[in-house]
């Protein structure tokens, strides 16, 4: 999330106001369905604004909604040249922005449903973070991924937050103390305005709409921290596997 905030906010003092003359989309993957009923929605629309919802830049027009998830290597560069890379170009009334994916996990959708997003971690009250998660029997890691329970929270993320709370990532959520999840709430607000305000995490393709890395991946405490003596304790961090994501923990710090 620090990462897709980042892109909007370099994005939405360019973007504001502008019109799209024409769009082509070259990637089956990156943009299902029809691409030429796609590019007719688009051409003349203007945008009126670029925000972020969970993992997603949601662009209103003055007719519909596109939305962009960046998915593992998507970017969105303004007035930047094409490359091999390229499925998305967006041709505006002065300038251009192009939409670039290596591994074309990314998505570019038209009028998106989006209700079924959970609530935003860096607006959620801590009350309402513990009602949610108090019946919840699964392990903490997992829960956190999943987008219905909070959106907006990756893999990196997740790992940072649970270090700093010294909770181990196959706790299960319901079992945690009051304390524990209040760690979880406080540390989960304080990584991720440290990640925004450091331009987020540049780990592989990352870049801003201006093609600025982040920062913030020389500040992680776990995450691709495998073998490196903790931080805190000098253990080495371990990696193990949860919900197919490579998740980083120090066994000393985070005890199960």
């Amino acid at each position: 999330m620090p990462e897709v905030e980042t892109v909007v906010r370099t994005l939405a003092p360019h973007l504001r106001g502008r019109r799209i003359v024409s769009a082509s989309f070259s990637s089956r993957f990156v943009t299902p369905g029809n691409r030429q009923t796609l590019t007719r929605h688009l051409a003349g629309r203007t945008i009126l604004s670029v925000a972020r919802r969970g993992k997603f830049i949601v662009m209103q027009l003055d007719q519909g909604t596109l939305t962009v998830h960046l998915g593992m290597t998507g970017r969105l560069l303004l007035d930047a040249a094409p490359t091999k890379h390229t499925y998305g170009i967006f041709t505006l009334d002065t300038g251009s922005l192009i939409y670039s994916d290596p591994r074309q996990f990314g998505r570019i959708l038209w009028n998106h449903d989006l209700s079924r997003l959970g609530p935003e971690p860096l607006e959620i009250r801590l009350d309402e973070f513990q009602a949610r998660l108090k019946p919840r029997k699964t392990k903490i890691k997992a829960l956190l991924l999943n987008q219905t329970f909070l959106a907006g929270m990756g893999n990196i993320y997740v790992d940072e937050t649970l270090f700093a709370a010294r909770v181990h990532p196959l706790a299960v959520a319901s079992r945690l103390s009051a304390q524990k999840v209040a760690a979880i709430h406080q540390h989960m607000r304080e990584i991720l305005n440290a990640a925004i305000h450091q331009g987020g995490s540049s780990i592989s393709d990352y870049v801003d709409a201006q093609g600025q890395r982040g920062w913030f991946q020389l500040q992680h405490q776990a995450y691709g921290r495998e073998g490196q003596p903790c931080r805190v304790c000098a253990t080495p961090i371990r990696k193990t596997t949860v919900v197919q994501r490579g998740t980083h923990y120090c066994p000393q710090c985070q005890r199960r």
